[in-house]
């Protein structure tokens, strides 16, 4: 699926790394959301994008913005890897049924039945206003700043 900007975000509802359900309509009206879609917990790439804003957090997740990783990782695997690595922000499951988060932000790889790295930002009215799809290399941390200081 192709996305433009300007248009509302796909909703979705899935579980935390606690077992919680999250969903982006949840946010709505409240805060903007940041979401991070990564391939695989406990990978160097991807832990090192997650602890690095982990180190950096109140750039990322405040008042008026929410951070949500997402991967297709089983909601214990997030579990595991999010305590392991004393992620103090969602870290969420698009595991079943497996990727349809990801699918609907066209970044999921079914050759490898994984999302790819995408992230999505999204005002607080639902609406998406900054994407950046990076395959399988590793996105920059100041990309996501001036974004979200352009909102």
């Amino acid at each position: 699926m192709s996305l433009t900007i300007g248009q509302a975000a796909p909703d979705f509802e899935i579980a935390n790394q606690h077992g919680e359900k999250v969903s982006l309509s949840s946010f709505k009206g409240q805060k903007n959301v940041l979401l991070m879609f990564y391939p695989f917990s406990f990978t160097g790439t991807c832990t090192g994008e997650l602890c690095a804003i982990r180190d950096d957090l109140s750039s990322f997740q405040n008042d008026d913005l929410q951070l949500l990783a997402i991967s297709c990782d089983s909601p214990f695997t997030q579990r595991v890897f999010a305590e392991q690595e004393k992620y103090e922000f969602p870290v969420l499951s698009d595991f079943w049924p497996h990727g349809a988060v990801a699918k609907s932000y066209g970044v999921f790889e079914e050759s490898k039945g994984c999302a790819l790295r995408g992230s999505f930002l999204i005002d607080k009215e639902g609406v998406l206003r900054w994407e950046v799809k990076n395959g399988w290399a590793a996105r920059e941390n100041a990309d996501y700043k001036a974004a979200i200081a352009a909102l």
